[in-house]
């Protein structure tokens, strides 16, 4: 069901994150990037959840989403902010592929498809100094930052969403974001007002 604050987090743009919305309720669900049960919640859980991201990124940065999927939370970002530019980079190519449409039929012309995975050399010098890296649900917090911190500059950030247990994720893992070059680490709460349960966003800086 649409949103009633559609408008406050897409403004203009909404129609775009109503169009997003019929891709992920059909070819999504047909090429099985998202469950069938996941219809009723796509726009609470999925589209609004991703879009809040944008309460922590700043105007003309470059952000790369690891592993986008179905675009999450790469897509609903660059709607809310077109002045972001947001490359999606996901390893599977009938992913790629529903990706690309779906940047077509937007017209999101602030956005990048990339095929690959995060760790590879190429990838890494073909997108390397990003200012933020981000993903949702990729993997556990400490592979996390092996994977997104050499695609960041130096002071750049990982800024992922995460659930609530992210702070022992933190904790857990020190020692690997230690090792990738991890410096300042916080966690931040986003969607205050917007969605019905807040979200997380860990936020890691790339000190080296």
């Amino acid at each position: 069901m649409r949103p009633e604050n559609l408008v406050e987090v897409f403004g203009e743009r909404a129609p775009l994150a109503e169009r997003y919305a019929q891709w992920l309720e059909t070819a999504g669900i047909q090429r099985g990037l998202i469950g069938p049960r996941e219809v009723p919640r796509i726009w609470d859980r999925h589209i609004m959840n991703s879009a809040v991201l944008e309460e922590i990124i700043e105007d003309g940065e470059r952000v790369i989403d690891v592993g986008s999927g179905a675009g999450l939370p790469g897509i609903p970002l660059a709607i809310a902010r077109p002045n972001v530019k947001v490359q999606l980079l996901e390893p599977l190519l009938r992913r790629t592929k529903f990706l690309e449409e779906v940047v077509e039929d937007l017209g999101l012309d602030n956005v990048e498809v990339h095929r690959g995975r995060a760790e590879e050399k190429a990838i890494v010098r073909k997108l390397a100094g990003a200012d933020v890296v981000t993903s949702r649900a990729v993997a556990p917090l400490g592979r996390l930052c092996q994977w997104s911190l050499p695609l960041a500059r130096v002071g750049g950030q990982m800024r992922a969403l995460k659930g609530s247990s992210v702070a022992e994720e933190l904790e857990r893992d020190k020692a690997q974001i230690d090792k990738v070059g991890g410096g300042k680490r916080s966690v931040v709460e986003l969607g205050k007002g917007v969605l019905e349960e807040s979200t997380f966003a860990v936020i890691v800086e790339k000190a080296r």
